[in-house]
């Protein structure tokens, strides 16, 4: 009798042990946004960004700025990728849900191509199902901030709750961390990119984008399919918006004819610079 309750403590504190270390090991929802704010801020520029390309011809890489280029490499973010290298990234900004993601989550799952949804609060807390769906396809989620307020405009504390919050969220929901951060209306500055590293995130911008957000200029599908294909280009790190009817349509067709062209879809965790 004294050697099985020996036993028993045995197994009892043995598995208690364990069970202290699994829990230690998991990250807990509540204290994620109790992450403090590693920047030297204060000393950094808060002088607007406001992302933009300058085309060029003949599928080449497009010029990104100078200081735009400079501040993305300085602080080891995403724009666009190497240029010897036939690799396209496809990414979407989703503020809202307009009625279009199902058939772009179908699509992209029959051409075997996985893609990275930027994502606001409205459409975590309104479309749980659909970013669901994103995560168990192989899509990575990406952080667009709670809501989508330009960063250069917010305090320091504000910056890290328009992440965290929202990085919470996704966290309680689906217990996937997120780790990519595209900034809102693609405005950044030196301090707020200097802000979300110190949160743990890696900026995205883009090499490629057009005017498909608007909602008011629909119907223009030759329009859609010759910017996209037409621009292109090694390392493309290509910015469609899911609210978009003409990207939801011509999205099949899009992808077929890149991969035709010689191009490789990758996601961003496999990113070569």
């Amino acid at each position: 009798m004294k050697k099985h309750i020996k036993i028993f403590t045995f197994v009892f504190i043995t598995v208690f042990i364990i069970g202290i270390v699994i829990v230690g090991n998991k990250p807990e929802a509540n204290n994620l946004n109790k992450r403090t704010i590693t920047t030297s801020a204060s000393n950094l520029s808060n002088k607007k960004v406001g992302w933009g390309i300058k085309r060029v011809d003949n599928h080449a890489q497009p010029d990104l700025g100078s200081r735009n280029k400079e501040l993305i490499d300085k602080y080891k973010g995403i724009a666009m990728g190497n240029k010897e290298k036939k690799y396209v990234y496809l990414t979407f900004d989703e503020g809202y849900e307009a009625g279009y993601t199902p058939k772009i989550l179908q699509v992209l799952k029959e051409n075997n191509v996985n893609a990275t949804f930027f994502l606001t609060a409205h459409f975590v807390n309104t479309q749980e199902n659909l970013v669901k769906e994103m995560i168990d396809n192989g899509h990575i989620i990406g952080n667009h901030t709670v809501n989508h307020k330009s960063m250069p405009d917010l305090t320091n504390e504000l910056v890290k709750e328009e992440v965290m919050n929202l990085h919470t969220a996704v966290y309680q929901k689906f217990g996937y961390e997120m780790k990519y951060i595209r900034p809102p209306k693609g405005e950044f500055s030196e301090r707020t990119i200097d802000i979300t590293n110190g949160l743990g995130y890696k900026t995205v911008m883009w090499s490629f984008a057009y005017d498909d957000w608007d909602e008011g200029k629909q119907g223009r599908e030759d329009y859609a399919k010759k910017k996209i294909l037409d621009n292109v280009h090694p390392g493309a790190v290509i910015l469609l918006h899911g609210n978009s009817k003409d990207n939801t349509n011509v999205l099949d067709y899009c992808i077929k004819e890149i991969k035709n062209m010689g191009y490789e879809f990758k996601s961003l965790d496999e990113f070569v610079p």
